[in-house]
């Protein structure tokens, strides 16, 4: 019997490593865990791999084609979880974000939720649990 395979990262191709990595440290509070440099085929390329936000989380990495200038966005929309939304917002905003749909409360989903746009367009959705009454 084989082993199940498990979610294990997620993989945001961006075009400016170092900017975007300061933005997702900035506002989401994210660790830097290491660096890669290396190939996928013949295509060099660079990576940042941040530390899991939580025990048996899945990592977050930046990876650019060094071959490439401009990634498509939209292609992923990240998804944060957080116990601030408003903070996260305020702080992305700050970060060079923008706000696509600011905090809403979603009674329905248990949620209060908002939608920005890293500095490089790809698309983020935050996320508050409400309380559970």
């Amino acid at each position: 019997m084989s082993e199940k395979a498990h979610f294990g990262f997620t993989k945001l191709v961006v075009q400016d490593l170092e900017a975007m990595a300061a933005f997702y440290t900035d506002v989401a509070g994210l660790t830097e865990m290491v660096r890669v440099q290396d190939a996928v085929g013949d295509r060099k390329i660079d990576e940042i791999i941040f530390q899991p936000t939580a025990a048996g989380g899945s990592t977050f990495v930046l990876f650019k084609f060094l071959d490439r200038s401009t990634p498509a966005n939209e292609e992923v929309i990240l998804g944060f979880q957080t116990p601030d939304v408003v903070g996260f917002v305020a702080r992305a905003r700050a970060n060079g974000a923008t706000v696509v749909m600011d905090v809403e409360v979603k009674a329905e989903h248990g949620v209060k939720v908002a939608f920005v746009s890293d500095p490089e367009g790809h698309l983020i959705e935050v996320v508050e649990l409400l309380p559970v009454a």
